[in-house]
């Protein structure tokens, strides 16, 4: 199999939707050549702020056409989200014509990259394009029901709904430190946005008691729009989320409430579940189904509601502790490789050709 990545292994999304099923897919015996888009030194440009590089990007697109010129090598391949990002879907379109058979894989709503873009020609030129990729397809694996129900829609053969999950084996139960409260969230400087927005609510915390907010993965710089809060910020890496998110008492996932949010896949709150973290979400896309199912935390959307949550968890260690165990029997049962294995393994055998 051809495997298709957006990124390198350091890309959340292919990390997660691609690159960690791998090993065990080999111990069934698959076999894979791996082609990453785009490398780490242009995830490293992107999220130290230096931008992309117009030549990067090109070489990048010219690689990609070159390993897609000797397709007939594999048995089928598996592509994320899309070949050439704000291309149209020529040559999508063009392999499936020739009778290569391809599975395509989201984890985001790309498809409003385009059809809500806000330039006009690429809302003309580019607003179906996903639809397109999807309908030619052999299989579209989503990550949420959102996704799937636009895959249905743009006339996708075959449809499957696979959560972004965790290995569960390298995340432990979370600390007991007998420290200050602390209040985690873990992500990237394109998403701390959304922990920028409540502000209001952990200064309503601090006046009940002395809490830290440590924030994995943010800018250092974030510290300056959270005044008056402890703000503890530390670079992510693969190799440290795991024993970071145990220090964590609570852990949030923010959002607004917009068609891009609600393509989200809720990695968050599988990863503080993991860790036996209970978690404050907000009630947009697949968070509400997430936490309402695995009745791992609490659920707030307006600022008032994200306070209550804080002065509820804050003042019932017990609450605390229930609400952490049930989110780690919930990611074992339903959001761990273990539990989306077979799923996986039967689609890309079925995009390969078997029935």
């Amino acid at each position: 199999m051809l495997v298709l990545p957006k990124y390198a292994r350091k890309g959340a999304s292919s990390r997660l939707r691609t690159f960690q099923y791998l090993p065990f897919l080999e111990d069934q015996g698959w076999e894979f050549a791996v082609k990453p888009l785009f490398d780490e030194a242009y995830l490293d440009s992107l999220y130290t702020g230096r931008g992309r590089s117009h030549s990067g990007l090109v070489l990048a697109y010219l690689r990609r056409f070159l390993i897609l010129l000797g397709f007939w090598r594999y048995r089928f391949i598996w592509v994320e989200k899309e070949l050439f990002p704000y291309m149209p879907a020529w040559v999508e379109v063009a392999l499936a014509k020739a009778g290569v058979r391809y599975v395509v894989d989201y984890d985001d709503a790309i498809f409003h990259n385009y059809d809500l873009a806000r330039n006009k020609w690429i809302r003309r030129l580019l607003g179906r394009k996903i639809d397109s990729v999807m309908r030619h397809s052999a299989c579209v694996i989503a990550g949420n029901e959102y996704l799937a129900e636009r895959a249905r829609a743009a006339g996708a053969r075959r449809v499957v709904v696979i959560p972004t999950v965790v290995d569960h084996r390298r995340y432990d139960a979370r600390l007991k430190t007998g420290q200050p409260l602390t209040v985690g969230w873990i992500g990237s400087p394109t998403t701390q946005k959304y922990v920028e927005n409540l502000l209001p609510a952990f200064q309503a915390l601090a006046q009940e008691q002395a809490f830290s907010l440590l924030l994995v993965g943010a800018t250092t710089d974030i510290t300056a729009r959270l005044s008056g809060i402890d703000v503890d910020v530390r670079p992510w890496s693969e190799e440290t989320e795991a024993a970071l998110i145990q220090k964590m008492d609570i852990g949030i996932m923010p959002l607004e409430d917009g068609p891009w949010e609600k393509g989200k896949c809720g990695y968050k709150l599988i990863q503080y579940m993991a860790s036996s973290v209970p978690v404050v979400a907000s009630p947009v896309g697949v968070n509400s189904s997430i936490v309402d199912g695995a009745g791992c935390g609490l659920l707030a959307n307006h600022l008032d509601e994200w306070g209550e949550a804080f002065t509820i968890l804050n003042s019932d260690v017990a609450l605390r502790e229930r609400l952490g165990r049930a989110g780690r029997a919930a990611v074992r049962k339903c959001f761990s490789i273990d539990s989306q294995l077979e799923i996986i393994s039967l689609s890309l055998k079925f995009a390969g050709g078997e029935r």
